[in-house]
């Protein structure tokens, strides 16, 4: 641990004070800055380095990643796609888009419930395939999941149709993979006409409250649009790849 007793007036935070205030430990914010998802410290007097405000802000953004379930992998995609010299406000408005627009039905079930709620017994099989297209997450405990209760009697229903497990894993990417896309350049398009043009007015003090408001409300819609979007061309291209020669 890194002696701040002859830090203390100079601007920023110590390692172990930057941990305590992420609530997170010493050790995590050194991997993180090894896997570059946190950029190196300044290095000050008696060679102790300090963090500022976009290190703790980077922090809690990887945490609400984390949170929303997405693997150290994802993250890592997800942070190689923001603009290196977003602020500390910048990067709270990514965090509270990601709050505000993930699912919030996920729930810690065991897998006795589990099975309830299905209505069914469930094989290890069945669990495998509904962790792969998303129903459920698995803990570490073989018996308790994370579960989106809105897709169980879907995902249910897809364990008796006869399609491959690597099929449904390979599907699941290419969905992920393109919804991750388009959420990328939604939220670029988000901060360029919303969010600077917003903050620069200087019309509202509190940008984060507005921006998380002014985001819930946009998510419907933006969901809507993707659904409707989706529909209508996987409709035209499995008539197109099924039409008689």
């Amino acid at each position: 641990m890194e002696d701040a007793s002859d830090e203390g007036l100079l601007p920023g935070y110590t390692v172990d004070e930057l941990a305590a205030r992420a609530g997170v430990t010493v050790r995590t914010v050194r991997f993180y800055g090894t896997r570059g998802l946190l950029a190196p410290p300044v290095i000050g007097p008696r060679r102790v380095g300090r963090y500022g405000p976009e290190h703790l802000a980077r922090l809690a953004l990887i945490e609400e990643l984390q949170r929303q379930g997405m693997t150290l992998a994802a993250i890592e995609r997800y942070l190689e796609q923001l603009p290196p010299e977003l602020s500390a406000q910048d990067l709270a408005v990514h965090r509270a888009l990601v709050a505000s627009w993930a699912p919030e039905s996920a729930e810690t079930i065991t897998r006795r419930e589990l099975e309830r709620r299905a209505g069914r017994e469930l094989t290890d099989r069945d669990v495998e395939r509904l962790a792969a297209i998303g129903v459920l997450e698995e803990t570490g405990d073989t018996e308790v999941f994370r579960l989106d209760g809105t897709l169980l009697r879907l995902g249910v229903e897809l364990l008796d149709v006869p399609i491959e497990h690597e099929t449904i894993l390979a599907s699941r990417t290419v969905l992920l993979d393109h919804a991750r896309s388009a959420a990328q350049e939604l939220a670029r398009l988000f901060q360029e006409e919303v969010w600077n043009p917003y903050r620069e007015s200087g019309e509202d003090p509190d940008h984060l409250t507005a921006m998380r408001s002014l985001s819930a409300h946009m998510q419907p819609m933006v969901v809507q649009a993707l659904v409707t979007a989706f529909q209508r061309s996987l409709s035209e291209e499995l008539r197109s790849a099924f039409r008689s020669p």
